[in-house]
């Protein structure tokens, strides 16, 4: 098994193909009380596919219903939620499994965007406004921000979660990452207003040939860091190895082989969280100190 390798789907940091935070938009959105405010980003591609985002939607769901339920009126934001709603309203639907009373607004710095959106909002449970990362003044308990910072420099990944998460509720969160087209594979990162908490990894396990793809899809904050003597490589090439190994559970099928592959890793060391049920489902949770690029 070769080691884990870095597979770029985009140009390297500092290329001008990537906006900075000196280059975003000026728009203007409005924010609850009518306040106009600066839209703060650019337009990005906005390509999107139903279910698409389900991996996180659960993941969301699973983790923090408890946190929305204890807000009399929990809101969450669904940042750059691109050409179509779909993957907003799948948003909603999925937390309202959990807190019935959330509500949802999908914000998009692309007034047309926003436009087309409109006949799917479902007033107040469901809304589509114009804005960026400022949020446009919105005051959520948790922010969806999936395939949005993937489109950008590198160094506007601090200034936009910090222009996030100042956002926030006291005890709000930012969830922003990317992932493949068909949702299959997928990564997140968990940002507080004091900075990145979490890395989350998950994949269909039955299209995953091998942990290291997962380096196709890493959040803007990683990706470029997926070289040899960097945290990020280094977990991905444990895993690897330790999916090789895992490789006679094949038998039992891929959720066995991924299991032995986890259990290795935590017999190793790894300070991993004990979530045997979100394994199963092909996922992993890592503390961010174990692959931030700056330890």
């Amino acid at each position: 098994m070769p080691p884990a390798i870095a597979y770029p789907p985009d140009p390297p940091p500092g290329n001008p193909a990537y906006p900075t935070p000196a280059q975003w938009g000026t728009g203007r959105a409005r924010t609850d009380t009518g306040r106009r405010t600066t839209a703060q980003g650019i337009i990005t591609r906005g390509t999107t596919n139903p279910n698409r985002l389900r991996r996180v939607d659960r993941w969301l769901a699973a983790h923090f219903g408890r946190l929305l339920a204890r807000h009399d009126s929990p809101l969450v934001v669904d940042l750059g939620y691109g050409a179509s709603p779909v993957t907003t309203v799948e948003l909603r639907s999925r937390l309202a499994t959990v807190c019935p009373a959330v509500r949802v607004i999908g914000l998009e710095i692309d007034p047309e965007r926003v436009a087309v959106a409109q006949p799917a909002a479902d007033p107040p449970w469901l809304e589509f406004r114009h804005g960026g990362f400022e949020l446009a003044g919105l005051r959520p308990v948790l922010v969806r921000a999936m395939n949005v910072l993937r489109q950008y420099d590198e160094s506007a990944v601090a200034h936009a979660w910090a222009t996030m998460t100042a956002q926030l509720t006291p005890d709000g969160l930012l969830v922003e990452g990317t992932c493949d087209e068909l949702g299959r594979l997928a990564t997140w990162v968990t940002v507080s207003p004091t900075g990145p908490r979490t890395l989350t990894l998950a994949a269909r396990l039955s299209t995953l040939d091998r942990p290291s793809r997962w380096a196709e899809r890493l959040p803007k904050a990683l990706i470029h860091h997926n070289i040899p003597g960097h945290p990020i490589h280094h977990l991905l090439s444990t895993l690897d190895k330790a999916w090789q190994a895992a490789a006679p559970y094949s038998v039992f099928g891929p959720r066995q082989r991924w299991l032995a592959t986890v259990r290795s890793l935590i017999a190793d060391g790894w300070p991993i969280p004990h979530e045997p049920r979100r394994w199963r489902l092909g996922e992993l949770t890592i503390p961010w100190p174990l692959v931030s690029p700056t330890t």
